[in-house]
């Protein structure tokens, strides 16, 4: 949609395939339906949610970037509002106020757009692009692939757009789930629909703080999600619950409670029911602790190992790993650097990002730049 908006901007006759009955299905689902349309932090933030080739994106950031993003809704009638982490969302909580401006824009500047139609071969015939459904065809000098991963295969993205890139020998990296939940082997059920705010998930160099949620198959929220693109299983997490209490804080703390028992003890700083988990193996009062004991208390809160056994597969996972190799991509125009003509935008690249409005930055801004006129 947005690659469309900036060729119909820039005077190119543009016309928007889409073989789903509506535009914007997946970004439909975001954001728990609202729409996490980007996110208002620095180019820093930026790069740091973007831990799949974020780098290959400066140059396009220096033509499009978040900013861009919220000045272009605020400017086409969508008020916005800012949550925690700097998430951005349409005012409304309502993803349809999203996907409604983009549709209305691309009409606006005489974009046209053809829902419904599934497009089944594409081919190069001298300079032109042929593209072909069951019963029409089209042609065109330019062809802007926006299809998007194969995550979610429910709402159009089934990896098509990779097969396209592969037609005119681009090579495409290994795809993996990321933004993935966990799925891991301790004990589910007592801890099971705890949701915890801003812990800390740490694998080898990888440390992320952010909220997390125990399943009845592990471990879901941003911070597992986010935790996801560095893990494939057999990876053992450490878990901090209170990353801003030290060790030290700890024992002072148990000390200064000692005449409570443990799990009332632990109440004070934790949910009910992880408090009741993690007091389980001890004994009943503070003050019955023994040195060894108070140490390995601390270290289960502290350092919580956690197995990972996998993640959920691509078609249960938000995000497509992997994708069109960038070294074969133009990274100021998005054009192919094998097929003049060819470009590609979106997910259906190599670079994925962190929930929180980094993944939709990625998908409108790659989508601006793709659309613009070769200058």
């Amino acid at each position: 949609m947005m690659a469309s908006i900036s060729s119909s901007f820039y005077g190119q006759k543009t016309l928007l395939i889409e073989k789903n009955r509506k535009l914007g299905k997946k970004l439909a689902g975001t954001g728990g339906g609202r729409c996490n349309v980007t996110n208002n932090g620095t180019l820093d933030d930026l790069m740091a949610g973007i831990p799949g080739n974020g780098r290959f994106l400066y140059s396009i950031f220096s033509q499009f970037d978040n900013h861009d993003i919220i000045n272009f809704f605020t400017e086409n009638g969508v008020k916005l509002k800012v949550e925690d982490h700097g998430r951005v969302f349409p005012a409304t909580d309502k993803s349809r106020t999203i996907i409604e401006a983009l549709e209305k824009k691309i009409i606006e500047l005489g974009g046209h757009i053809q829902t419904q139609t599934e497009i089944v071969s594409v081919k190069k015939e001298n300079d032109l692009f042929l593209l072909r459904s069951a019963n029409e065809s089209w042609t065109c000098d330019k062809l802007i692939v926006t299809t998007g991963g194969k995550s979610y295969p429910s709402t159009g993205s089934t990896g098509f757009g990779h097969e396209i890139a592969r037609h005119f020998k681009h090579t495409i990296t290994d795809l993996e789930a990321a933004e993935s939940p966990l799925l891991t082997d301790f004990p589910h059920k007592a801890l099971q629909g705890i949701s915890l705010e801003d812990i800390t998930l740490r694998y080898d160099k990888h440390l992320i703080t952010h909220d997390l949620l125990f399943t009845h198959f592990g471990l879901s929220g941003p911070a597992a999600l986010r935790m996801s693109s560095f893990v494939k299983g057999g990876e053992i997490l450490s878990l901090d619950f209170l990353p801003l209490v030290s060790p030290a804080d700890l024992t002072t703390f148990l000390h200064e409670n000692r005449e409570k028992s443990l799990k009332n003890a632990l109440k004070l700083l934790l949910p009910e029911r992880l408090a009741d988990f993690l007091a389980q193996p001890f004994a009943e009062k503070v003050k019955q602790l023994k040195p060894k004991d108070v140490e390995a208390l601390i270290q289960q809160i502290k350092e919580f190992p956690i197995p990972v056994t996998g993640k959920m597969s691509l078609a249960k996972s938000f995000v497509t790993k992997g994708g069109v190799h960038l070294k074969e991509i133009n990274p100021k125009t998005l054009e192919s650097k094998l097929v003049s003509g060819l470009y590609f935008a979106g997910e259906v690249l190599d670079i994925n990002a962190h929930t929180g409005g980094f993944n939709i930055t990625s998908a409108l801004c790659t989508g601006w730049v793709a659309g613009l006129p070769n200058w």
